[in-house]
Formats: structure tokens, sequence, C-alpha cells
């Protein structure tokens, strides 16, 4: 009931809020009107009286008499028309009083809910149901009054993750960790906040978190990828060819990350493990390979792999050159070039990257950062 005296009320407002210019401007304008009509009256009994007194001729008189006749006549033109206005008034007037009230009522009878029974914010956060965005409001309001629980930030801490709130992601997973101490799951939590928040690439305190997880848990698959993955980010590719290996030999054959592993596997210049899965079938990126060439490769000899390889990192350049506004692909070439030990090039395109992207924003920042990692000197493209 509330809430139709509540509504009510607003209707009641907003047609007078709307109503209320009419009513004065109308008003106004005949006010105004009358004030100058009694104006001219006066002078018109004023030329009388200065006529009267012989201060006028009589042909002033006349020409005075006509001359505020000619206004008088104007104020009455203008009354007619503030009538017909005014009389034009009252079909607005029921169409704001009586169809915009309806209308509300009736979309709001169509859409809307009326039925339901009135819930206060407090009573929803106690019974969220299957509401995410409830769920999570009512975690953060418990954990706002009971910092100290190391299972709320635990629990929130992947879901602000899947959310894409990096920044409380990172801080939940510090809260547990400092309260509840270190696990391999809220280890590599962590590290993949980190990893994802520097676009895809293993920062180095992204590393330390996954090193750290695999001394809890030293057959944690997850560390281990991402581990070798950094490996093969700087440039080190028998390394990383080494620790895709190992983790595929070490992971069941039916593992879901043994077909990206195995790409990994072919991408840095290994063949085929036994019994492994075969690379997973996926839409290649801006000059990476596509399923065919993944597939040829392992039919190849280590040194057409890696002419193959250096064909496509031609191709991706080349492509750069033509779309120079994407990132990812600036990042994958030097990174491709240096795993090649080409240093020219690598610089070339940290030099025509930066040109792109400049070193003093967001992503110029972390062009230059990869190259440091890499071992390349950075400094040099800076100049």
């Amino acid at each position: 009931m509330l809430f139709w005296i509540v509504i009510a009320v607003l209707t009641v407002v907003v047609v007078i809020a709307l109503l209320l210019p009419l009513t004065r401007s109308s008003a106004v304008a005949t006010e105004r009107a009358a004030g100058e009509a009694a104006v001219y009256r006066d002078q018109l009994a004023e030329i009388e009286r200065d006529k009267a007194s012989g201060l006028i001729s009589a042909e002033d008189a006349d020409y005075a008499r006509a001359e505020v006749g000619r206004r008088l006549l104007a104020i009455d033109r203008q009354g007619e028309a503030s009538a017909a206005a005014r009389r034009r008034h009252p079909l607005v007037e029921a169409f704001v009083v009586v169809l915009l009230p309806a209308v509300g009522l009736g979309l709001y009878l169509l859409t809307g809910s009326p039925g339901t029974p009135a819930a206060p914010l407090a009573a929803r956060l106690e019974n969220p149901g299957d509401n995410m965005d409830l769920l999570v409001a009512k975690a953060e309001r418990h954990l706002a009054q009971n910092p100290g629980d190391g299972n709320g930030w635990d629990v929130l801490a992947p879901i602000y993750f899947k959310a894409m709130r990096l920044g409380d992601a990172e801080m939940a997973y510090r809260n547990a960790l400092r309260i509840l101490g270190p696990s391999a799951e809220r280890l590599t939590g962590l590290a993949e906040v980190l990893v994802t928040n520097a676009d895809g690439v293993v920062t180095d305190d992204a590393r330390m978190a996954f090193e750290n997880a695999l001394k809890v848990d030293p057959a944690h698959p997850k560390a281990q990828f991402y581990l070798a993955l950094g490996l093969e980010q700087a440039g080190r590719a028998s390394e990383a060819k080494a620790a895709f290996e190992t983790l595929a030999r070490n992971s069941p054959p039916d593992a879901p990350w043994q077909p990206l592993v195995a790409q990994h596997i072919a991408k840095n210049g290994g063949g085929p493990l036994a019994g492994a899965a075969p690379p997973v079938a996926t839409a290649p990126a801006l000059g990476g390979p596509s399923a065919e060439d993944v597939a040829a490769a392992q039919q190849m000899t280590p040194e057409q792999q890696m002419d193959m390889i250096r064909g496509m990192v031609a191709n991706l350049d080349a492509k750069l050159k033509e779309e120079p506004n994407n990132f990812e692909g600036w990042m994958r070439l030097v990174r491709s070039y240096a795993m090649l030990k080409e240093t020219d090039q690598a610089m070339a395109a940290l030099k025509t990257g930066l040109g792109v992207f400049p070193a003093d924003s967001e992503r110029g920042g972390q062009l230059v950062a990869l190259a440091r990692e890499l071992g390349l000197p950075a400094e040099e493209a800076l100049k």
C-alpha cells in the first residue's frame, strides 16, 4: 500500500510541475497587458486635459490620440492571442493530468511487478538465492566487518578473478595468503591474476609466485605450465621445450591441458611425445601457426621446423607493417625474434613498435619491460 501512496504523490508532484509554467505564463501575460492598457488610457485623459487647457492644438491632440489608440489596439490583439492560447491550454492540461499518468500506470502494469513484495537491501543480502551480485555483496559486507576471515578472502578471490576485477582479486589473494598461509592454489591464483593483468606476460612477481607454488606442490600442472611459458616468452626455447615436455610426461594422457602443452612443444621446436594428445586445433593468431602448420611441423626435421618458424615470423612482420596498431602482434614479434636469437631484427621490431605505442604510454612501457626481460638493450630503442 505504501508503494502506491508514494506513486500517487510523485504523480501529483510531476503534474503540478508540468502545469505550473502554463498557468504562470498566462497570468503574467494578462497582468502585463492590463498594465499597459491602463497606461495608455491615462495618456488619452492627459491629452484631453492638455487640449482643454490650450497646451496643445486640436490637430496635435488628434495625432496623439491616434497614436495612443493604435497602441491600445495592439494590446487588444495581444490579449486575443493570449486568450486563444489559454483556450488551447485545456487540451495540454488534460493530456498532462489524465493521459501521462494513465500511460505510466499502464506501462508499469505491463512490464513491472506490482505484486512483488518489498525487499529492502538488507533482507535481500540475508537471502541472496542464486543472485551472484548479491552473494558477492554479502561476502564483501561480511569481510568489511571481519577483515581477518581468511576463508572469506579465499572464496571471494577467484570470483573477483572470473569477473575480471583484477585489482580486487589480487588484494583478496594476498589477504588469504597473509591470513591462511601459502597453498599451491592460492599462489597460482595470485600469479595468474598478475599474468592476466600484464596481458599474458609472466612477470617476475608472477614467476616467483609460481615457483613458491611448486615448493608447496611440486606436481602442480598450472604452475609448471606458466613457468614453461615464461621461459618461452624470455626466448629460452630449448628450456621451454624441455619444461613443456616434462609437464606432458608427468600428466595423464587425457589431461585437458595436454593439447595446449603439445602445441607449445611444437612451437619451441619439439615433436610429438609418445602417448601425448595431438595439438589442439585453434584459429591462428595474427602471423601464428594454423592447425595444419602444427601438423606439418611434426613431420619435419628440426632444421625444417626452424625454417617454417622463421617464415611465420616474417609473415607476422609483414602483416604488422600493414596493421601497425596490433599491440599483441608487436609483443609477439619482439619475443619471436629474440627466441630466434635475431637481436637486430628484435630491436628493429621494438623501435617500430615504440613508434606506434610510445614508451611513456602503458603499452609502450610493457614493450620496454618485455625487451628487458628478453635481455635486449631496450635503452637503445629509447634514444
